[in-house]
């Protein structure tokens, strides 16, 4: 990604040039485009603003301000006026029917996914957009509720096939009645360009965020990490957070960052002591109550002693431990949910549930006991070892001492400090518990455990005016003891608490102006992943200097409310949500696919999926819980990835389908690499959202093989300059890395016919064929090794003489080289040596190439002709 933009100077009000026809029209209680009727039954109170007649200065650079103003014609915006103001209104902007849409809605107070259907009733509560088919006239249109003033919007649902647009400030002492531009309408033949397009307007007229393309994203986008929480929850640890890292290591992974996820910090409960830790905590739900009570880390960390696990003598680990624990803590959440059920229905007789839980949780604390007992890192209480010689700073130092390609470690904390917030009294910092109140629009989405806790024990609030104080205390003192970012989550618990301060809208940019200025003081304004965050609020307000950001849920190894389906029927949910929130949130942030276990039953599947999302790559994986061999088919040695050069997104032909329940969708996704093109198809069905019961739920009967086409024409090569050339060819060679055939094609053949089995992929790698001479074709399919063969070419040459012709690469990794030759060459040389190679009549030509440490795992291969 290219640095940060130059400023442009003077700021540059936008205008519009007349000479181009306008797209949109709202007259006669319609509103068209290129005179198609979108919407119909439009309210008089509805009004249109060309984009022009409400642009505002902005900061953007002026080639994004060129672009934005030469497509200024094909958007405006849309407002209604109400004659009572208010702190939520709810108004219709019309109604449409039998017309296709593809939208992303919020299903959780964080987590956004898609949904389609084809009229205006079928839209979901808290709609973030929604794209429009108009085949009419071969376009899409967009759109986009947005933030004007104080208030946010989302669309939502209306009778009789209606549009609703709800504008909401988050304070009842916050109140309006007229806008004039809630919402934006955008318009355009393809819709990647819609997207670019929409969000660069927004952009402009906004200027309260900035683009991708404007901003640096963190160097762990090309890379392999480890995420602690799914190996030990709160339970998390040194010994045992450096037990993972060498485990990957003695495999042959080297991770080359390492993010420390809940469990870490200083945090207690309401009623107890205001300085000591919460004891005995291992699952996630059991510290959504608490706060933080310190900002530096907590006593298993700040026990930890430089040198310990330097020597011959460090402390050992079992990897059973966390297991045990987070077994026995199952095991009390199985018994509370029972004695709430028994409440639930009835009984009032609880003592045997009691005796129960009581039970386990002294089981729980004596497996704890046992643990702390044995540790060997407590700090000496008398002596006179320096405080540097001890805790995080003492960790990170050890850590970089041993595991030289450790380039990053992050941690975790939530946007208010812990998930309560921070503890009123126990910091130099002003806090607040405040009540939580969720909006009306978030009574549509699914029952979550999260919500239910934080409205139980309300936020420690820091007061707004000290925002940058609480993300500089917390940043500095991480940044000084080796941390390099931070993942940053639990960001829409904001919306819960704005009653008094002003709204949502402004709470959060009170909040995320002093997160971004922490972010440009201590993580080189970089180091830092944003989780828990897929609301327009977010978006629009928070993400001048972040860059990148999950797209998906959490990965769940299980149904946590114990579906018959088990382990399978949320694996491709999981995926659906970072394809399509791709198509968004990729304009403004780096899509991060998140982590998975690479033991889990699914694990192919996801891996085939973060193989070409253009994203970072990092499990979860437990302590002696891994398939290496699976990891490798996606990680170099040293940790760096073949990495596509894009982001995912679906293809057109899924744009207005469900791929998780429609019984006939496989899931596919595009991306490029430096010499070629990638289409995955997935599974994916089998499980999606219920609009009735209001939560994600298996469909058994979809979980099933499925039939897809595929066609070189699928691949939207103009989305990249560098891949647009790679699109004119005439021939293409095709290859399956699962079923390890090569296909030769031309944007003229059939399409390709494939069956899908459930929870399982099919890669297509796209390499243009070049033709040598007069007769010879060739095509680099690189290693087919790896799931993404095609991005591990790094270099591609052709060469032509008197004498002979040439194809000269220079490609990363170890492992089996495969290229399509029409003819066979007459010699090939590795690394300067000739070396002997096998070609087939087939075109198959084949080269075993080591991994050579000196040279960081490059090849220099030439086959001449």
């Amino acid at each position: 990604m290219a640095p940060p933009n130059d400023p442009v100077g003077p700021s540059l009000s936008l205008c519009r040039s007349n000479s181009l026809e306008q797209y949109f029209d709202l007259s006669n209680g319609k509103f068209s485009v290129k005179g198609v009727p979108l919407l119909s039954e439009v309210p008089s109170n509805v009004t249109f603003n060309h984009f022009h007649s409400t642009s505002q200065s902005s900061d953007a650079p002026f080639p994004l301000l060129q672009r934005v103003r030469a497509l200024s014609h094909k958007g405006g915006f849309l407002g209604f006026n109400k004659e009572e103001p208010s702190d939520r209104l709810m108004n219709s902007l019309g109604r449409f029917s039998n017309r296709d849409f593809l939208s992303i809605f919020r299903f959780k107070t964080w987590w956004s996914t898609m949904w389609v259907g084809n009229s205006g009733s079928s839209l979901q509560m808290e709609t973030q957009w929604v794209l429009l088919d108009v085949p009419e006239i071969k376009s899409y249109v967009i759109i986009l509720p947005i933030i004007e003033g104080s208030f946010r919007s989302a669309l939502h649902p209306g009778t009789d096939d209606h549009v609703m647009i709800c504008a909401e400030s988050g304070s009842a002492q916050v109140k309006a009645s007229n806008f004039d531009a809630i919402a934006y309408v955008h318009a355009s033949e393809n819709p990647y360009n819609l997207m670019k397009e929409a969000y660069s307007a927004l952009r402009v007229h906004l200027n309260t965020f900035r683009l991708l393309e404007e901003k640096t994203v963190p160097n762990l986008v090309d890379k392999f990490g480890w995420c602690t929480w799914d190996a030990f929850y709160l339970t998390v640890e040194p010994v045992g957070v450096w037990h993972g890292v060498n485990e990957f290591v003695e495999g042959g992974v080297s991770p080359r960052f390492l993010i420390i996820d809940d469990g870490w910090q200083s945090i207690n409960l309401d009623g107890e002591d205001l300085h000591e830790d919460a004891k005995n905590l291992v699952l996630g739900g059991t510290q959504m109550t608490a706060r933080l009570h310190r900002f530096e880390e907590c006593k298993k960390f700040r026990n930890y002693r430089g040198g310990s696990m330097l020597g011959p003598d460090a402390p050992s680990f079992d990897p059973k431990k966390p297991k045990l624990l987070i077994a026995k803590a199952i095991e009390i959440e199985h018994a509370e949910k029972n004695r709430d059920k028994a409440i639930r229905s009835g009984v009032t007789d609880l003592s045997e549930f009691e005796t129960k839980i009581q039970k386990l949780k002294q089981e729980l604390n004596e497996i704890i006991d046992e643990e702390e007992g044995s540790a060997s890192n407590e700090r000496c209480g008398s002596c006179s070892c320096g405080a540097d010689n001890y805790g995080m700073k003492a960790f990170t130092s050890d850590l970089r001492t041993k595991f030289k390609g450790l380039d990053d470690i992050y941690v975790w904390h939530a946007l208010c400090g812990a998930w309560g917030g921070v503890r009123p009294g126990a910091t130099h910092l002003s806090a607040k518990v405040i009540p939580c109140k969720v909006s009306p629009g978030l009574d549509g989405t699914m029952t979550d455990l999260a919500v239910v806790k934080i409205v139980e024990g309300g936020i420690g609030l820091v007061n707004p005016d000290q925002a940058d104080n609480l993300f500089d205390a917390m940043h500095s003192y991480l940044s000084k003891v080796g941390i390099t970012g931070v993942k940053v989550d639990v960001i829409h618990t904001l919306e819960y608490v704005s009653e008094e301060y002003g709204g949502r809208v402004e709470l959060a940019k009170a909040y995320y102006k002093g997160l971004t200025h922490s972010l440009q003081k201590n993580f080189n304004g970089t180091g830092l992943i944003a989780s828990m965050h897929q609301c327009n609020d977010f978006f629009f307000l928070g993400t001048k200097q972040i860059s990148i950001g999950r797209v998906g849920d959490d990965f769940w190894f299980q149904d946590p409310n114990g579906d018959p389906m088990g382990v399978y029927w949320l694996q491709g949910v999981h995926m659906i949500h970072c394809a399509y929130n791709s198509m968004w949130m990729g304009q403004i942030i780096h899509p991060d696919w998140d982590m998975f276990q690479s033991d889990h039953l699914c694990a192919k599947f996801h891996a085939g999926s973060r193989a070409i999302c253009g994203g970072p790559v990092y499990v979860s994986d437990s302590v002696a819980g891994h398939d290496f061999d699976l990891i490798k088919k996606l990680v170099y040695p040293d940790g760096t990835i073949p990495k596509c050069q894009h982001f995912a997104l679906p293809t057109r032909d899924c744009l207005f389908k469900n791929p998780l329940f429609d019984n006939k969708t496989v899931l596919k996704i595009w991306n490029f690499n430096k010499y070629g093109g990638v289409i995955g198809a997935f599974n994916c069905q089998g499980a999606g959202w219920d609009p009735k019961e209001q939560r994600i739920k298996g469909y058994s009967d979809c979980y099933k093989p499925i039939s897809c086409s595929l066609h070189v024409s699928e691949m939207e090569w103009d989305q990249m300059i560098e891949a647009a050339n790679l699109g004119k060819a005439e021939e293409y060679v095709v290859y399956l890395n699962q079923a390890e055939e090569l296909r030769l094609v031309t944007p003229k053949s059939d399409a390709i016919q494939i069956t899908i089995q459930p929870s399982a992929f099919e890669l297509f790698s796209f390499v243009p064929i070049k033709k040598i001479g007069s007769s010879i074709k060739f095509a680099p399919i690189g290693l087919t090794n790896m799931f993404n063969s095609g991005g591990t070419v790094q270099e591609l040459e052709y060469k032509t003489t008197a004498v002979e012709f040439s194809a000269k690469m220079k490609v990363k990794g170890g492992g089996n080289f495969l290229a399509y030759s029409s003819e066979s060459p007459k010699k090939c040389c590795l690394n300067g040596t000739e070396v002997a190679f096998e070609w087939s009549t087939d075109g198959k030509l084949t080269l075993n190439l080591p991994w050579v440490e000196e040279a960081a795992g490059n090849s220099d291969v030439v086959f001449a002709f």
